[in-house]
């Protein structure tokens, strides 16, 4: 009995390579800020992008060129995507009232 699939067998299924995750330093200040419930949450948010940027909950911003918004309760993960070096770029997280300016 074989143990392992033929190569030709894995041909039908998608291999996802996952993205690196780089959080800008004031990205990371604004995180340590952060209270201990949401850090939890956001923290899950942000390995998830690792392994699909742009899943149901991500927002394509209006007005730039690359840049998504990820939900977390009350607070946004702000970031860009840059498919062609498999990179995710965070380079905001803040309370949705504060998030924009």
């Amino acid at each position: 009995m074989e143990r392992f699939r033929k190569r030709d067998q894995l041909c039908g299924e998608k291999i996802v390579m996952p993205y690196t995750v780089i959080i800008e330093n004031r990205a990371q200040k604004e995180f340590h800020k952060l209270n201990p419930p949401f850090d939890k949450n956001i923290r899950k948010a942000i390995n998830a992008l690792e392994h699909n940027p742009r899943h149901n909950n991500v927002k394509k911003l209006s007005g730039t060129k690359d840049g998504y918004r990820v939900r977390v309760a009350d607070y946004r993960v702000l970031y860009t995507i840059d498919d062609n070096k498999k990179l995710v770029t965070i380079y905001r997280i803040r309370h949705r009232k504060d998030v924009y300016e």
